[in-house]
């Protein structure tokens, strides 16, 4: 049997996940270019042992550069934005998901990853054990799980014309590194901002890094051409209880405040009105797409990525978490 080469193209290189997944991908011997946009982009990428591509992703031929010399194909960027709906995040991320993967069909890529998102399926009410059968809404709270929804079907689209596309989707990622969740949290600790909805004692999954990087290259390996796997940390754990701890990790107190659920509802949507029509000069204190992210009931079904992959989260959240303490500790 032919041994394929371990080498593979990276959009998203620079983000969050595309570092961690780039030191993941090089512990097993891989090879990585990564795409990157601008100079500190390509100095992270560097950084880390990826050769540079210099481009974005409407630069089809920066695409073509990248995917010529690789194997295997991460499409992992997005614009990730959950505040006020946008054209620009639509074009991002369903055009240039459209340009990936149309200059991947004319490459040599034997599988590709596409990294999506839980939120393709909310819509502000509870999403309660999905699965991988649970179907896309008909409305969304906003541009960010339109936008990936979007990306998501035209992904799938190009595996039913031959492309061996496998999808992952995580919820909430976090854990070392975290240069999104975590610092907006602290950040609105800090300031007050930070309430519970009602008692914050709703479920949520989570999907630390480790574990999320552990699953993409299982998908890499193992996944099933066409399919869809949710890759989490394994059984919920209570919105309050989890973002207590995470604050902890980094010497913030947790705040005692809350909101009533329809209070706060009444807000958003006011707030999502009067951002509509002042074209976002004026906005809520809360987006649609973040009280749907954060604001309810969101647990996923991994029996699916555990009977296909094998997959069980290498790292379980109180080791994630005292991680997060080690880091922080040393920091100080």
């Amino acid at each position: 049997m032919k041994t394929i080469p371990k080498i593979s193209f990276i959009t998203g290189g620079s983000g969050y996940i595309g570092r961690n997944l780039i030191q993941h991908l090089r512990a097993e011997g891989h090879a990585i270019f990564a795409l990157a946009r601008s100079d500190r982009a390509a100095r992270i990428v560097s950084g880390l042992g990826a050769k540079v591509i210099k481009g974005d992703l409407f630069d089809s031929a920066a695409l073509k550069q990248g995917m010529d010399n690789a194997n295997y194909l991460f499409h992992l960027a997005a614009d990730t934005n959950h505040g006020r709906s946008t054209k620009k995040q639509m074009e991002a991320n369903r055009r240039g998901t459209e340009l990936v993967y149309r200059t991947a069909q004319g490459c040599h890529i034997t599988r590709a990853i596409h990294l999506s998102t839980e939120a393709v399926l909310l819509t502000g009410k509870p999403l309660i054990n999905a699965d991988e059968t649970t179907p896309l809404p008909d409305h969304f709270p906003g541009t960010y799980s339109a936008s990936k929804a979007a990306a998501e079907q035209i992904a799938l689209a190009y595996g039913a014309k031959g492309l061996d596309i496998v999808v992952v989707r995580p919820r909430f990622v976090w854990g070392r590194d975290d240069t999104t969740a975590l610092p907006q949290l602290v950040a609105a600790a800090q300031s007050g901002k930070l309430k519970w909805i009602d008692t914050g004692h709703y479920p949520t999954s989570t999907t630390h890094i480790a574990n999320l990087c552990h699953g993409l290259l299982l998908a890499l390996n193992k996944g099933c051409k066409g399919e869809i796997y949710f890759i989490t940390d394994g059984p919920p754990i209570s919105f309050r209880k989890f973002i207590t701890a995470l604050l902890e990790t980094q010497g913030v107190t947790a705040p005692k405040g809350e909101v009533p659920r329809s209070a706060l509802k009444l807000v958003v949507q006011a707030g999502e009105f009067l951002s509509t029509i002042t074209g976002g000069l004026l906005q809520g204190p809360m987006s649609m797409q973040e009280y749907a992210t954060l604001g309810v009931e969101v647990t996923l079904n991994i029996k699916k990525a555990e009977q296909d992959l094998g997959y069980s989260p290498l790292l379980t959240r109180e080791q994630g978490l005292e991680e997060l303490r080690a880091l922080s500790g040393s920091r100080s």
